[in-house]
């Protein structure tokens, strides 16, 4: 192999005749910066890959599984399943296999159905311990009540009762003079 050094740009050069474009030098800087971001980033665990593909998994899954062509789907395997049952004699077979199916599909929709809804509250929990942090004279103490005991959260309820019910009796003529309603 033949060392070929570098062409040096003379005086009077152009970056353009030098085959230095901008996008060259943009991928280089993206390219360098990814590097160096990966380089701070920590070490993964095999438990955060996983979780992370089964977060993903469980996301696109229900966004599929919750649609109206998964429920024909399933009501279509239902009507051959029970169209096929003159065929079985209607046998016990015949019966084992839909609860066999139904069973392990239900075991296995329960995790993800139970993986997207701790996913939303989370979430749900972060807005609005955001909003509670933004609004000024908001209680910050609300901020953390999924973590209260039941007898707290009763106290908390029943303290937010006798807050709703000052405010319908000092309601004042521009109200509808409808009562709140209650849970």
């Amino acid at each position: 192999m033949r060392f070929v050094p570098a062409r040096l740009p003379k005086p009077g050069d152009s970056a353009r005749k030098l085959g230095v474009t901008r996008e060259r030098l943009s991928n280089m800087a993206n390219k360098t910066r990814s590097k160096e971001a990966k380089k701070d980033e920590p070490e993964r665990d095999i438990f955060c890959i996983v979780s992370d593909a089964f977060r993903c998994f469980a996301q696109r899954s229900s966004t599929l599984l919750g649609s109206a062509w998964a429920f024909c789907g399933a009501v279509l395997v239902i009507l051959v399943w029970l169209i096929t049952g003159p065929t079985f004699h209607f046998s016990d077979t015949w019966q084992l296999i839909i609860n066999t199916a139904t069973t392990v599909v239900t075991f296995l929709m329960v995790f993800l159905i139970q993986n997207t809804q701790n996913r939303d509250a989370k979430a749900m929990h972060l807005k609005l311990d955001e909003l509670i942090r933004a609004v000024k004279g908001a209680r910050n103490q609300l901020v953390d009540l999924e973590n209260l005991s039941d007898e707290d959260l009763k106290k908390l309820e029943e303290q937010f009762r006798r807050l709703r019910k000052q405010a319908e009796n000092s309601r004042t003529g521009s109200d509808n003079g409808q009562p709140a309603i209650s849970r």
